[in-house]
């Protein structure tokens, strides 16, 4: 997907100035640091380059790969025409519509004496495309490019694709991979967003420039049927990284000199999201758990933390580190805090033949002191959701050690079993009439990638009871978060049917016979976000992290006032960590009596960056912004 919507915004707006100057007599492409892009062969066999010269540069050494491929292939040299033969100076290749220069874009003086070798009209339209090429360049001499495009070309475009964003967790990995092949991004300290980029063109002589990132490129430059194509293409299950590898890159299309205007990125639809900045009321700063760093398993996405016992927390399932080596992971983990200080250890099998099935994105219920409910998971998003299981943990000691507990696997097989078959769902417990329930509620299958329905399973027998619902009922979601409150459940935010986040916050309450959906008016609204965690203290609500489609800057901790409804943002500064901290696909637990927030694992894949797994636990002190609040 990543690279299927950079395709299709330079193909939109490649077509889109092939339409708009239709009526020239000429026209003509000029494609920076073209590589092996194959463009003009695309464009040439679907028959739009009538009256169109396609000019690429590159590296000599590029061009001139690029020009034996050329020549091996009979199809490419029937698309460049009779005319295709051994070019001379800095054209490489030349053909009927099609030119291949090998010169340094960062010499200004020789692309220009190379473009004026390859007959290049400054007085005829001429769309300048550069995809992920200028960020490489000194940015004084990327400058001195755009510049010298608008002040020399008299109608002339301008197709911008690059990164963006570089100072979040995500952006931080970006860079540092680049960094790591010798290949800085050298423009994003200077242009660090798309509202800088927009204003360094305006200010090198372009007059119209519009810029937007690939989240809102997708919601509002495709069509739905295209968007509902694309994502029923292959299983899917990647989402926090696809809508954060499109909050890092942007499409920017500028002009001067166009009659009529050239404005290909004019959404067809609007956002479905907050505009504007995000107003912080504050930060909390963040502290690494020091002492866990020794065990590598905390380092994991879509597992499961729950608190056993007080200052006990239980991690299972996800994906991470093992022994070295990324899998899903078979290990389950406690953290165990005495003496103000955390100890990590791993929980022993009573059976060491007994083997955890390796799900993910699956919840934790405790429902004793050594009693635990797993419901629903996944191994591939391609197969069926996995069901119930038991674990009952044995402690040796008095005080839960980390070195004395074991766990025993009894896998289940209730009434239930086949409403379990999800993931990224939720499992609350709630009360009705004075007895105990847990409360399953949305997530996803193999089969439908949003659910909408809930179950009210009896502890015991672990079956559905059919208990009465009104109200208005939330729109199915999936990666959304759920907590107990005052005997019912506040589920927020989450995924949506159109695979957009949703910013809408219900309480279902015991009403009357049964129960009763309650939406919760936020004021501000609630930004619309998704995998995140969430838990309540003293009438408010607090959600960790997530994912939302701002690409000013990440989640960190919201409060929501329950009773009034204000609901405040804060940052999480992370200057005393050594690491990026990505807060989706994490666990967290609260402390109550100390208002301390513990982070377990979170990260995934970054693109082609490589994944990033946050490497141990995190503690958040609440204290100060639960007074604020």
């Amino acid at each position: 997907r990543g690279y299927y919507i950079r395709a299709r915004a330079v193909d939109l707006c490649v077509q889109d100035f092939l339409m708009k100057t239709h009526s020239h007599p000429r026209t003509q492409i000029l494609s920076l640091g073209a590589g092996f892009d194959s463009l003009y062969f695309r464009l040439k066999d679907k028959g739009l380059l009538h009256r169109s010269v396609v000019y690429e540069v590159d590296f000599p050494n590029v061009a001139c790969q690029k020009a034996s491929l050329i020549k091996r292939m009979e199809e490419l040299l029937a698309l460049v025409g009779d005319t295709a033969g051994e070019g001379s100076g800095a054209i490489t290749f030349s053909g009927e519509n099609y030119k291949l220069l090998g010169v340094d874009l960062s010499e200004l003086p020789e692309l220009e004496r190379a473009l004026e070798e390859a007959e290049l009209d400054n007085e005829i339209p001429t769309l300048f495309i550069a995809e992920v090429v200028l960020t490489y360049m000194e940015t004084c001499r990327s400058d001195a490019l755009i510049e010298w495009a608008a002040e020399h070309f008299s109608q002339a475009c301008f197709l911008l694709y690059e990164q963006m964003c570089p100072g979040d967790a995500f952006g931080q990995v970006m860079q540092e991979h680049f960094s790591q092949r010798n290949t800085a991004l050298r423009s994003l300290p200077r242009y660090p967003d798309g509202q800088a980029q927009q204003r360094r063109f305006l200010a090198k002589g372009w007059t119209e420039c519009s810029v937007m990132d690939m989240n809102d490129f997708f919601t509002c430059c495709t069509p739905e049927d295209e968007q509902q194509r694309v994502q029923a293409l292959e299983p899917f299950d990647e989402y926090e990284e696809w809508h954060l590898k499109c909050s890092h890159y942007f499409v920017l299309t500028a002009s001067k000199g166009m009659e009529p205007s050239w404005t290909p990125l004019l959404p067809s639809v609007t956002a479905p999201r907050c505009d504007g900045p995000v107003r912080m009321a504050g930060s909390v700063t963040a502290a690494a758990c020091a002492p866990c760093s020794e065990i590598p398993g905390l380092r994991r996405y879509g597992h499961s933390s729950v608190l056993v016992k007080p200052k006990v927390i239980l991690t299972t399932g996800g994906f991470g580190d093992e022994r070295g080596r990324h899998c899903r992971l078979q290990d389950f983990h406690l953290l165990s805090k005495r003496s103000g200080c955390w100890k990590a250890g791993c929980v022993k099998k009573e059976n060491p033949a007994e083997s955890w099935d390796g799900r993910l994105y699956h919840t934790v219920s405790c429902l004793s002191n050594g009693l635990a409910l797993v419901v629903g998971g996944r191994t591939s998003p391609s197969s069926t959701g996995l069901g119930m299981l038991w674990l009952k943990f044995t402690n040796t000691c008095s005080v839960w050690d980390t070195d004395d507990i074991t766990v025993e696997f009894r896998n289940l097989q209730p009434a239930a079993e086949p409403t379990a078959l999800r993931w990224r769902h939720s499992v609350t417990e709630i009360t009705f009439k004075g007895e105990k329930y847990l409360f399953m509620y949305g997530g996803r299958s193999a089969v439908e990638p949003v659910l909408g329905d809930w179950c009210f399973l009896r502890i015991q027998e672990l079956s559905c009871a059919v208990i009465p619902v009104e109200g208005p009922v939330p729109e199915g979601r999936h990666s959304h978060s759920a907590c107990s409150w005052k005997g019912g459940v506040l589920i927020a935010g989450g995924l949506g049917a159109a695979e957009q986040p949703l910013g809408s916050v219900f309480f279902l309450r015991e009403f009357g016979h049964g129960f009763q959906w309650q939406a919760v008016g936020t004021q501000p609204p609630l930004i619309p976000r998704y995998s995140h965690t969430a838990h309540v203290h003293d009438g408010k609500l607090l959600l960790v992290g997530g994912v939302w489609l701002h690409s000013s800057c990440v989640p960190g901790i919201t409060v929501l006032d329950l009773m009034t409804g204000l609901c405040l943002d804060y940052t999480i500064n992370t200057e005393s960590l050594e690491w990026p901290l990505m807060l989706h696909n994490h666990s967290s637990v609260f402390l109550p009596d100390e208002k301390e927030l513990v982070l377990i694992g979170g990260g995934g894949n970054c693109f082609s960056f490589g994944t990033h797994l946050n490497p141990e636990p995190v503690s958040l002190s609440l204290s100060s912004i639960l007074t604020q609040s």
